[in-house]
């Protein structure tokens, strides 16, 4: 059984990895009866951070660009590096139960398989792979003609349950690009503006439902 929380209020990125961890816990002790559970989310502008970049020495310096930028900086329950998102983009998180232990790898490639396999249909020129340059690298990014970086994800693991959690821009990204420059600039990361893009670019006016309806068809199952 698979549990669908698609609220339309945006939602403040505290409250948001709240929601993500009390969602793995809930799978994973099998409070929440189902073996998969989907959530798909509109943030307010956020700059979500790992745990690894609050303990490097520029954390407190790419908190205060954000800030200044109208980003809220958050350190996300997932790994990964710094992503910027805002009401222009989605965000879900998909919860598995599992044994523990389990390699993350398969969740990653299989995922990132039908997600690239939906924007192809949308008529993007989707691929699984990273793209050199790319905000928070990952071989398995969806990227559009192996140039521009659509989705990025990154996993968690508790007891019984893994997260892997996302995020795609469905319009344009240049008011994301200054605070991913002032970010990586003070964590000290190399990263190029140009590979960033959202659905728009890549197939004209993006229609909000269809691309969670997509996201639903990807990962509900």
């Amino acid at each position: 059984m698979t549990a669908i929380d698609l609220p339309e209020a945006p939602l403040v990125a505290e409250k948001a990895f709240d929601d993500s961890v009390a969602l793995l816990r809930s799978v994973g002790s099998r409070e929440l009866a189902c073996e998969r559970a989907l959530r798909i989310h509109t943030p307010l502008p956020t700059l979500a951070m790992s745990r690894w970049e609050s303990r490097q020495p520029g954390f407190a310096a790419a908190s205060d660009a954000a800030r200044r930028l109208g980003f809220a900086p958050a350190i996300r329950p997932t790994g990964g590096r710094a992503a910027a998102y805002d009401e222009t983009c989605l965000v879900f998180d998909l919860v598995v139960r599992e044994d523990e232990g389990i390699d993350p790898q398969p969740l990653f490639a299989s995922t990132s398989a039908r997600l690239a396999g939906e924007l192809a249909d949308m008529g993007v020129d989707a691929h699984v792979g990273a793209v050199a340059g790319e905000y928070c690298p990952g071989e398995y990014s969806i990227n559009a003609r192996g140039a521009i970086k659509l989705i990025g994800t990154s996993q968690r693991a508790v007891r019984g349950a893994r997260l892997l959690s996302g995020v795609i821009a469905l319009g344009a990204v240049d008011h994301l690009l200054p605070v991913l420059n002032a970010a990586n600039a003070a964590l000290g990361l190399d990263w190029d503006p140009s590979t960033f893009g959202g659905l728009a670019a890549e197939i004209g006016r993006v229609d909000r439902q269809k691309v969670v309806d997509a996201l639903i068809a990807a990962l509900a199952e």
